[in-house]
């Protein structure tokens, strides 16, 4: 059970890394004035976010499936937060990872645009000596880029809406699945509940938080705003990310015992 337990962990910190990373492929986007092209090939790591995704669900479902009687709940609850605090430590990962990460991706970009074809750029890139070369771009995170961080110019309403997305995110899946051992006869109701949390948090990204990213983004590239407010916009929805993570700790038992009342409620 534990190396079980182990894997889902490390598929779901490897999950948040990488959505974590995502908010500075714009940053290397405005670093090589190619930020369609960033953002395109930034899908094909995507990629590997989805499959770990996928294999980590059945075997998260599996631990839900362990539990006989009451008496095994408190061991479900403890698992469930060991992995939550596997997200939070996979977005504090994908955090100092950004200035080399922003570095290496800008490289990245170009090795596309010279390959013509992401076959041809990932055998070119899969070679020895080029390896060796991206050691160079390899950049240690400074306090003084945390310094920087001040909340002053990015909009408040947009960290909290983060911040709520990502808290139910986070803690959708895993309240469903507690939610469904706490009240057995319900549980296929419960866990279809599951999409429609997670479509909540999708569509108040979709909605209120890309958009203004994106605008910010148009603004820098057209001269309209400096790349230090970028800087900072990111650097702000990570910490925001980071502490929605730390809210699905304190919201898990809350959450499974309001989505179980509410499936209770449907006639």
């Amino acid at each position: 059970m534990m190396e079980k337990l182990l894997i889902i962990c490390a598929f779901v910190g490897i999950i948040h890394m990488i959505e974590t990373l995502a908010y500075s492929v714009r940053l290397a986007g405005l670093k090589t004035g190619k930020l369609v092209v960033a953002l395109s090939l930034f899908n094909i790591i995507v990629i590997v976010s989805r499959t770990a995704n996928m294999v980590q669900a059945p075997l998260t479902g599996k631990l839900g499936d362990a539990v006989q009687s009451k008496e095994d709940l408190p061991l479900l609850l403890h698992q469930l937060q060991t992995i939550l605090l596997a997200a939070s430590i996979g977005t504090i990962a994908g955090a100092l990872l950004i200035p080399s990460f922003v570095s290496i991706f800008s490289r990245m970009i170009s090795h596309l645009e010279v390959a013509g074809s992401v076959p041809k750029m990932m055998k070119n890139i899969a070679s020895i000596h080029t390896l060796e070369k991206a050691k160079k771009h390899v950049k240690r995170p400074r306090w003084i880029m945390l310094s920087q961080l001040r909340i002053g110019g990015v909009p408040k309403r947009l960290l909290l809406l983060n911040l709520m997305a990502t808290t139910i995110y986070t803690v959708g899946v895993l309240s469903t699945l507690y939610a469904s051992t706490l009240e057995p006869t319900l549980s296929k109701s419960i866990l279809m509940s599951s999409g429609l949390i997670n479509g909540l948090a999708m569509i108040t990204l979709a909605v209120f938080v890309d958009p203004q990213v994106a605008i910010l983004t148009e603004k820098v590239m057209k001269g309209e705003s400096t790349k230090q407010s970028m800087n900072k916009m990111v650097g702000t929805l990570v910490i925001s990310r980071l502490c929605g993570t730390v809210c699905a700790q304190v919201l898990l038992v809350p959450a499974a015992l309001y989505i179980a009342w509410i499936c209770k409620l449907i006639p």
